[in-house]
């Protein structure tokens, strides 16, 4: 079912996620103003409830008020059946189940920042926050295991655990995020033959055209080696993945050019290595430039780049 393309947890999950956090920041920030005029983006260093009540009340209001409108605004406008299952595991080259362990990831790391903000100590806030990444990961693949047009998929949960696991076995173990989960999107040559399931705007594109884009694990360098290195705390290696010629999920549907010649796309899986810079990890003394990086920090920098693909090297002096 290469429609699936459309399903609203890839779609909405990772960049809705993202600009609601945005959000909250800026909900708490009118609420704290009076308590705090000054040091709003300093973390508290004990439970503040003056913090801690206002987010639990603005994420399960978010929560519950997301899940009736996906199905008020999305599901409902679909078939529904009984739950089942629904094996999408070969679809895409397998680029979705790195998005859904992306935004897993991402917004684990986020909510436990949020809860960090309110006083939590570290290993509750990471709890509480991958808790809440995983409920509602889970969530939406129950609403699809309803939806006769989907259903449930293992795959997609597996994916989502991983994204989960990936953030806090590290906490767990390192109390610190020495291997992250990064994006990159660049414009490719096969949205505009199939605009409606890749995109018609640059924005639809770089959610829905997984040609374009680009699975990181950036490796904090320093974090590895012995204590008392030279290497820069914040510089990366970078290993990615990526696939192109997919115009169909499972495969590529006949299409044909504006002469009537059939056009053939080959797809194929691509790897990278690269340098990139962990933003949160750059020392700065403004705490409002800290929260900005990471909230931001799901963002691969542009940096040179080496490509494997199709059993050949790439050089890039800036990927994208």
């Amino acid at each position: 079912m290469w429609r699936k393309i459309i399903k609203i947890s890839e779609i909405k999950a990772f960049l809705a996620k993202i600009l609601i956090t945005i959000w909250l920041l800026v909900c708490f920030a009118n609420i704290s103003t009076a308590q705090y005029p000054k040091n709003f983006f300093t973390p508290a260093t004990i439970q503040d409830n003056n913090r801690l009540v206002p987010l639990v009340i603005a994420q399960g209001a978010l929560y519950s008020g997301s899940m009736v409108g996906l199905n008020l605004l999305w599901y409902k406008n679909y078939a529904h059946s009984s739950f089942h299952l629904f094996n999408d595991n070969g679809e895409w080259l397998q680029m979705d189940k790195f998005g859904h362990t992306l935004t897993a990831y991402t917004l684990s790391r986020i909510m436990t920042a949020l809860y960090s903000w309110s006083g939590l100590n570290r290993s509750s806030s990471a709890n509480y926050g991958s808790a809440l990444a995983m409920a509602y990961q889970t969530n939406i693949e129950v609403f699809d295991g309803f939806s006769s047009a989907w259903g449930f998929s293992i795959g997609d949960m597996v994916a989502n655990t991983a994204g989960v696991s990936l953030f806090g076995v590290q906490e767990g173990v390192w109390k610190e995020q020495r291997i992250s989960m990064k994006i990159s999107f660049h414009k490719s040559e096969y949205a505009e033959y199939r605009p409606d399931e890749l995109g018609y705007t640059d924005l639809e594109r770089s959610i829905k055209d997984y040609n374009g884009q680009t699975y990181w694990f950036a490796i904090a360098i320093a974090s590895f080696l012995p204590k008392g290195n030279k290497v820069p705390n914040w510089l990366c290696l970078d290993f990615g993945y990526g696939a192109e010629g997919m115009v169909g999920g499972s495969a590529n549907p006949i299409l044909y050019n504006s002469n009537g010649d059939e056009l053939f796309f080959d797809r194929y899986r691509q790897y990278y290595c690269s340098l990139d810079v962990d933003l949160t990890r750059i020392n700065t003394r403004s705490n409002a430039l800290k929260a900005f990086f990471g909230t931001v920090s799901f963002i691969k920098i542009p940096m040179p780049t080496v490509e494997l693909s199709r059993k050949k090297l790439k050089f890039h002096l800036l990927y994208f």
